[in-house]
């Protein structure tokens, strides 16, 4: 009964975090577009206003023209509206998700004692210890070097050399799809943590010194336009990560932390050529094509490089033989049954009678063959050739008499 409101649980947060995250990237996709497609106005009252960019749309039947201040207008209204919530909401559920499905149950989903043998609390505290270190770090490059003669390449550098070194370790500490995902968590505790730490207090500080009459520093603005800007670059490394435990056969790869990292490389090239594109129609940048050339090429690269090896195919005239069901029940024996047996049945999922398996056929084919999710993280430490043996019991028809 408890999994059941666990499950329950889960599926609520994810539609939650799903939600909010989708409120959070849409409107900092839209505004990081905004501001590359700003255009100075040609009439003089709002160049009199001080207005310094403006973007003419037609959205739903209607026409819109939004305008940007060179600095604030003469006189700020009372009502603001503030774009935070969206990204201390996306933060706060997904961090609820990520300790039920993953701390809550570390011993099962965080822990693969074929890489590091430690204890659930060790593994938790190394875990969190991501979030904290990692922005640390990060905080520290973006204050050393953002300011400097191009500071936006010194960080951007070592900020890629931080998310490697971070990939490497939890991938080689950690099971491959929390590795994945705590690389994602990581990343998006940062996005989150400009916003609170940096984004938002400059704001409050600029809007504070403009009712008061005093002249606002620009540092405010150029460090929030700096994290705003990182934030769009993380965002689609980020949304991979999250959506990675769906596709096995990228953290369970022999080099997942390479697969990982190429992977947000391309997401980021890709990303670059939507940031460059409004600008570049406007005359103001380069060509973006070869970003998303990049982006395409090291993406189709990755999946070359990551192709299995092809099956052989029996010998013309051999005979073929099926796989018994009493060869699977010695597999399911000892690779299932401490999981879906008699004693527990995770998920409701019991394999212990040849009614249940033949149930089942097709989640096992599922999971355990083409996925490979189960065993969970390997746990019971199944062969590729006992994968193969379930694949070919499924494909002779899973039989179980």
């Amino acid at each position: 009964m408890e999994s059941y409101y666990l499950d329950w649980a889960n599926l609520l947060l994810r539609w939650v975090h799903v939600i909010t995250a989708i409120a959070w990237i849409g409107a900092s996709f839209y505004f990081v577009m905004l501001d590359n497609s700003l255009e100075k106005p040609q009439d003089p009252e709002s160049l009199d206003k001080g207005v310094g960019g403006e973007q003419w749309a037609v959205h739903g039947g209607g026409f819109y023209n939004m305008q940007k201040y060179a600095l604030a207008p003469k006189k700020l209204p009372d009502h603001l509206h503030w774009s935070y919530w969206e990204s201390y909401s996306t933060w706060l559920t997904g961090f609820a998700l990520f300790t039920m499905s993953y701390l809550w149950n570390a011993s099962t989903y965080l822990i693969d004692k074929s890489k590091m043998d430690w204890q659930p609390g060790a593994a938790i505290g190394v875990a969190l210890a991501f979030f904290v270190v990692f922005w640390m770090a990060y905080d520290a490059i973006c204050q050393l070097f953002g300011q400097r003669k191009n500071g936006d390449t010194i960080v951007g550098v070592l900020v890629a050399l931080l998310v490697a070194a971070a990939a490497w370790l939890a991938c080689h500490w950690f099971a491959g799809r929390a590795a994945f995902l705590l690389v994602g968590a990581m990343m998006a505790t940062t996005m989150s943590g400009n916003v609170f730490f940096w984004i938002i207090p400059g704001q409050r500080k600029n809007v504070a010194a403009l009712r008061e009459g005093k002249p606002v520093d620009p540092i405010h603005g150029a460090r929030g336009k700096q994290r705003s800007v990182h934030n769009t670059y993380f965002t689609l490394p980020v949304l991979f990560a999250m959506l990675s435990n769906h596709y096995s056969f990228t953290y369970t790869h022999k080099y997942n932390w390479v697969v990982l990292l190429l992977i947000m490389l391309g997401g980021a090239a890709i990303r670059q050529f939507f940031v460059v594109r409004h600008r570049f129609k406007l005359g103001n940048a380069g060509n973006p094509l070869p970003y998303a050339m990049l982006g395409v090429v090291v993406l189709g690269l990755t999946i070359v490089w990551m192709r299995p090896e092809p099956t052989p195919e029996p010998a013309p005239g051999a005979a073929v033989q099926k796989v018994s069901y009493g060869e699977v029940q010695k597999v399911l024996e000892q690779r299932c049954y401490m999981c879906h047996g008699a004693a527990v049945q995770m998920k409701n999922v019991r394999l212990d009678t040849p009614a249940d398996v033949t149930q089942h056929a097709q989640g096992i084919y599922q999971q355990a063959v083409v996925t490979k999710i189960m065993p969970m993280n390997n746990a019971t430490q199944i062969t590729d050739a006992e994968r193969a043996l379930l694949g070919k019991w499924f494909q002779d028809g899973a039989v179980t008499k």
